[in-house]
């Protein structure tokens, strides 16, 4: 009976020390994963509209202006793929709606049937790692010169004041010239809100799942908006309902070209991009959300206060401190689609965004251009590739473009250790 007693409790002893070391082996994972236990807000899932997205972490759209002769390259293929995840989101880098839109040196286009059929491997490459893929289109206007417009003509715009020349957001001495705009006559203005009709259905023929049209950061859209740029005397000029009639047509027109489960509107109502600012953002920012619901597009995707000018937005010093968090939420409440936040957010600013449901998504520029893997990196809390701001506009095919490194490339320190000679 004693024997037997023994036997059980060193029966008892032995599965003590197995639960034990469970616990054990279960705590050491939980610290090498804490963040992907607890599921952070950024990549939890969401439905915006019809689409399923697993995650909150949008690609935000950058110019990289690697695209020759304003057609998109193969090079983009492997760009935007490396980006791309199952239910991802993604916004690509503004391409413009016609000969006169454009403003920057190789910037790709989408009126031609060529850009289109260039566009249409890109876009299944994305697809074909499960992500939505929408096209951003514009128009520059004024923040443009006569080099860039057919047979040397003056750039358009809501008017005919010009730009100072300024420098540029290559993070280098270059300025930008900008010739002096000629003012859009009033029945003129329905050929460019065609413009933007014609785009969006070459884009949807080209694949991509929808459309954002870019009404922010200064281009032609925001200068209609804004009042210290638009001085008309027409509909489109004066009253901030007049001012806004030019972007709520173009929203419209492509609404019902596409559909307007396929629309995104991108504004920035507090920027104040190449001189174009307005004396009221709030009320501009609220009016425009507002305006948006009547053709129940899909998301609003608006820039924060913070990334008021060119300067903070092509630097690494953003004034958070400066910003209210609140700023955007009277627009958000306002819109009853999708909304997006962008403008300076790390992962921190991010989860808060999400969590405190000031924004149902969070675009990501700059960390994304230099982490192809940054879902990944912020569900893990891993470190980010610090990007090199002098490669971000040169027209490399790799460097500063494809060649940053994924988590998974980058060797342990104890493993480089180990490979140096004794």
């Amino acid at each position: 009976m004693e024997i037997k007693g023994e036997e059980v409790q060193e029966k008892k002893e032995q599965e003590k020390n197995e639960q034990e070391k469970k616990q054990q082996e279960k705590n050491e994972q939980e610290k090498k994963e804490p963040e992907k236990k607890q599921q952070i807000p950024l990549v939890t899932p969401y439905r915006m509209g019809n689409f399923e997205l697993s995650h909150r972490i949008v690609l935000a759209p950058l110019s990289r202006q690697r695209s020759y002769d304003n057609i998109p390259q193969p090079h983009a293929v492997l760009y935007y793929s490396q980006r791309a995840t199952k239910g991802g989101f993604l916004v690509a880098e503004a391409a413009g709606v016609s000969t006169t839109a454009q403003g920057y040196t190789h910037s790709p286009g989408i009126w031609t049937k060529e850009q289109v059929e260039a566009w249409k491997p890109i876009v299944d490459a994305v697809h074909a790692k499960g992500a939505i893929f929408f096209c951003q289109i514009w128009h520059v206007g004024r923040v443009s010169n006569t080099g860039f417009q057919p047979n040397g003509q003056a750039p358009i715009s809501c008017t005919d004041k010009g730009i100072t020349p300024e420098v540029c957001a290559k993070g280098v001495d270059d300025v930008e010239q900008f010739s002096p705009p000629r003012k859009l006559k009033t029945e003129e203005i329905p050929d460019i809100v065609n413009d933007f009709k014609l785009a969006a259905r070459n884009a949807i023929e080209a694949g991509f799942d929808g459309v954002e049209i870019h009404g922010a950061h200064g281009y032609l859209i925001d200068q209609f908006m804004k009042d210290q740029v638009n001085d008309r005397d027409d509909q489109y000029g004066g009253s901030l309902e007049n001012r806004c009639r030019f972007a709520l047509e173009v929203t419209e027109a492509v609404a019902n070209e596409v559909g307007a489960h396929r629309v995104g509107v991108r504004l920035s109502p507090f920027a104040d991009f190449s001189e174009c600012a307005d004396s009221d953002p709030k009320a501009l920012g609220l009016y425009m959300a507002e305006a948006l619901n009547k053709y129940e597009i899909l998301y609003c995707h608006m820039v924060e206060p913070r990334m008021t000018t060119p300067i903070e937005a092509a630097t690494d010093v953003i004034g958070k401190t400066e910003s209210d968090p609140q700023s955007l939420l009277p627009m958000r409440e306002a819109f009853k689609g999708t909304f997006i936040a962008c403008g300076g957010y790390d992962r921190e600013d991010g989860n808060k965004a999400i969590d405190e449901n000031r924004a149902d998504l969070v675009a990501y520029g700059r960390h994304f251009l230099a982490n192809p893997d940054l879902p990944k990196r912020f569900e893990i809390n891993a470190p980010l590739n610090k990007y090199d701001r002098e490669t971000f506009y040169t027209d490399d095919p790799v460097i500063g473009y494809t060649d940053y490194p994924f988590l998974d490339e980058i060797a342990p320190v104890e493993d480089v250790k180990l490979e140096l000679p004794l």
